[in-house]
């Protein structure tokens, strides 16, 4: 609930721009301005980290909405969740301070989506962070990238994954939730 009304107001804008502008490509770059405002911020009085992944969000909804791919969802009763994510920061972003958040699909691999998402001020990167997301059926079960595809079209120049990209999902990943996961310290 912490970004609720923000991420109202995002979904809101993204649709009248949507019927306006019409869909961006799904390989497209998705851009929302945003403001620092005093709930986000930490005792050091920058943005707290943990909440530039809750204002990342902001921009997945952008994009998703923007490339017509949440109307899909909403169809088909699907949904997304994050699997892993991993975040670098470069510079703070302050008080009051105004800044873009970038969002674009980076790729697929056979289970995910990879998104990239950047908070930028004045064409200069502050922050950015690697999504990999997975599709879910509200019915049950995993989305197959064919379903996927297949609703929303497969996108033109889709580039493929970085390999550290690879290799950063698999030394992140946590057991399959069937399979057993003791909390034990090495």
């Amino acid at each position: 609930m912490n970004v609720i009304w923000r991420t109202l107001l995002v979904m809101w804008r993204a649709r009248r721009k949507l019927r306006r502008e019409g869909r961006i490509a799904p390989t497209g770059i998705s851009r929302i301005r945003v403001t620092t405002l005093p709930t986000d911020l930490d005792i050091l009085r920058h943005m707290n980290n943990g909440r530039y992944l809750s204002l990342f969000d902001l921009g997945r909804w952008d994009l998703l909405e923007r490339t017509g791919m949440a109307g899909a969802m909403k169809k088909h009763g699907w949904y997304g969740v994050v699997a892993a994510e991993t975040v670098t920061f470069r510079k703070s972003l302050e008080p009051w301070q105004r800044f873009d958040i970038e969002s674009r699909l980076l790729g697929h691999d056979d289970k995910t989506i990879y998104l990239e998402h950047r908070a930028v001020v004045d064409g200069e990167i502050y922050a950015r962070a690697i999504i990999r997301s997975r599709m879910l059926k509200r019915s049950g079960g995993t989305l197959s990238h064919e379903e996927l595809f297949g609703a929303i079209g497969r996108p033109e120049g889709l580039p493929e994954v970085a390999p550290w990209m690879h290799e950063w999902a698999v030394a992140s990943a946590l057991p399959p939730t069937r399979a057993e996961a003791p909390n034990i310290w090495n």
